[in-house]
């Protein structure tokens, strides 16, 4: 049977939530992760609204971020091109003391990029990861959707979009990495606040969404292993770990189909779809919240 919940770990308490789920719920919501974590509409918010839609229990936060892993397996696969030309680069440029090059800069920033998130990550654990967290608020949530909502429609409007791969500094991955930090607000979304300031950062749009997802891949796995290893911690059962892994496979294999889909969109069209979906959520959600046909 699944564990009670919530446990406590370390002094704090574990939101274990999806386990009492079950497969069919995890399934649902795997899909649904996978496709928003990598679309810059928030999975956190996703995996927050879909089971309040359909009176379902809140995953908990330690269940998104363990299934963050699928969009890690999804970006390496897709890019594996780059990433590989990235780490290769970055040790070829060590070896032969060449810090000038292109793959350094990219590989030391995406490094140094991951650090600030790294640390409000570990300083607000406790308040993340406990039951009911007052950032799990549909309030919250849905003024985050409106305020990226907003910013992506100034960013296709004021900003061009003319640099690619090739362009990108370290002051670039430095900016951008500082963006990660106000995905750690349900809502707010990390590919959504990194492809933003990319695109603020007058880079083309396709190059802004596959530097957000490289980027990420720190963070990412650095998150899902820190929440495995909480539940681990924590004795969670044999069963919950099976729910987990199911969560994880029906993501990945959603995630990849996203990002497939996503590249190719962001190659002809821009992202102002995404901006006025997160509006129109945003005003949903809150409404909803405020009106109590939302719980």
């Amino acid at each position: 049977m699944a564990l009670a919940c919530p446990i406590p770990v370390h002094g704090h308490l574990i939101d274990c939530g999806f386990v009492d789920l079950g497969y069919f719920k995890i399934i649902i919501l795997g899909i649904v992760q996978g496709i928003t974590e990598l679309l810059p509409i928030s999975s956190t918010a996703h995996l927050r609204i879909v089971p309040a839609f359909l009176g379902w229990q809140d995953p908990g936060t330690p269940f998104t971020g363990a299934v963050q892993l699928a969009s890690f397996f999804a970006v390496m696969i897709y890019f594996r091109t780059e990433i590989w030309n990235i780490f290769s680069g970055t040790l070829k440029s060590i070896k032969t003391r060449n810090f000038s090059s292109t793959e350094f800069r990219l590989g030391v920033g995406i490094i140094i990029g991951t650090i600030p998130v790294g640390v409000m990550g570990l300083l607000l654990k406790s308040t993340l990861n406990s039951p009911n967290s007052p950032l799990r608020s549909l309030y919250v949530i849905g003024a985050a959707c409106i305020f990226m909502g907003a910013l992506f429609i100034i960013a296709e409007k004021v900003c061009k979009h003319e640099r690619d791969f090739k362009r990108l500094t370290f002051k670039d991955c430095m900016i951008v990495g500082l963006a990660q930090v106000a995905a750690l607000i349900p809502g707010v979304s990390r590919s959504g606040a990194t492809i933003t300031a990319g695109l603020f950062l007058g880079l083309k749009r396709e190059t802004a969404a596959a530097f957000s997802f490289i980027l990420g891949v720190p963070v990412i796995v650095a998150a899902g292993l820190k929440q495995i290893h909480e539940m681990h911690n924590a004795g969670l059962s044999a069963y919950g770990w099976s729910v987990l892994t199911v969560g994880i496979i029906t993501a990945s294999i959603a995630a990849f189909l996203a990002v497939f889909g996503l590249m190719k969109y962001l190659e002809k069209r821009s992202t102002l779809i995404f901006a006025w979906y997160r509006l129109i959520l945003g005003f949903i959600l809150i409404l909803g919240a405020g009106f109590n046909f939302i719980q």
